[in-house]
């Protein structure tokens, strides 16, 4: 499936796959991006979603796995800009 970036870099996701993933009107998106495959990768921050991470970090200290995930999306995002 494919759709087409706006002048304001806005993109429209299909009602079926909008519907698939439970996207309505408010839902927040999360944007990833994989520098090494030039992949954005976009996940609904919905419910279910946030009932997913539920336990992922368990013992192993949400703050510093954050810090951590930050760090490496800028260590990415300065390896892009170069």
């Amino acid at each position: 499936m494919e759709t087409v970036s706006n002048s304001k870099g806005q993109i429209v996701i299909p009602a079926m796959i909008r519907k698939q993933l439970g996207i309505k009107d408010g839902t927040y998106l999360q944007i990833d991006v994989n520098a090494l495959t030039r992949q954005i990768i976009l996940t609904p921050t919905t419910r279910e979603y946030v009932r997913s991470l539920r336990g992922k970090y368990k013992g192993r200290g949400l703050m510093k796995a954050l810090m951590a995930n930050k760090k490496l999306e800028r260590d990415l995002q300065m390896t892009v800009d170069t």
